[in-house]
């Protein structure tokens, strides 16, 4: 799947819709998923009200708009043209959505005080220059999730090439995402994860609550940090 994927891992195909893929996250368990990656990915940035944030691989722009929601000025990218339509169409708070490729942001330098990306990585050739595009165009901080190699998830539905919407991602672990960032402008880079048990039951919730961010098991793998100027 080019651009955003589910960091949610629900196993869908990849000839999906932006509606059905959106639609997902309405379910108690996309729900309990998403809201619980979000919030990593939130506490990771430390936005405030009003500044910049870039998303991408926005997909159906889930994400951005729970950013936009938190008062941010939202910018979604993706290279599918039909799936930024339907984020375009969402309600809620206004936000920009941009035609572009992860590996050649269409921005000058410094232009986003943060920027992410959710799983969109893993599905796009040369994704240390992806990597090199997200720095380059942050002014402060970045949080970049991939699908997690050390996961459960990645048992039931990554290996031998990976099933439904995980065919052909490519899973890491800690040590190989972070030595994505060698060399580049960057500091402060830790590694969190979450949703350690992704059948998301009152076991699975419960694991979220005790186990530490740190731990780096879970079917998302964060690296955040900070751009070097």
């Amino acid at each position: 799947m080019p651009g955003k994927a589910s960091a949610a891992h629900k196993g869908t195909t990849l000839t999906q819709d932006a509606a059905s893929y959106d639609a997902w996250y309405e379910s108690p368990r996309g729900r309990w998923i998403g809201t619980t990656e979000f919030a990593l990915l939130a506490a990771a940035l430390g936005a405030r009200e009003g500044e910049t944030l870039l998303d991408v691989g926005c997909g159906s722009g889930w994400f951005t708009r729970r950013f936009a929601r938190q008062g941010l000025a939202v910018t979604g990218l993706d290279v599918r043209s039909d799936w930024l339509s339907f984020a375009r169409a969402q309600p809620g708070p206004a936000g920009q959505w941009v035609a572009g490729d992860g590996r050649a942001l269409p921005f000058a330098d410094d232009t986003f005080d943060h920027v992410v990306s959710i799983a969109a990585l893993c599905f796009i050739s040369d994704e240390r220059r992806a990597v090199a595009e997200i720095v380059r165009v942050t002014r402060r901080h970045f949080a970049i999730g991939w699908l997690n190699r050390t996961s459960l998830l990645y048992r039931a539905k990554g290996r031998h090439g990976g099933q439904g919407a995980y065919r052909g991602a490519r899973w890491h672990d800690a040590r190989e995402v972070k030595a994505l960032f060698s060399g580049m402008a960057v500091r402060g880079i830790s590694i969190r994860s979450a949703v350690f048990l992704p059948s998301a039951g009152p076991v699975a919730r419960l694991a979220e609550r005790i186990l530490p961010r740190t731990l780096p098991l879970g079917a998302l793998i964060v690296v955040c940090g900070e751009k070097r100027q």
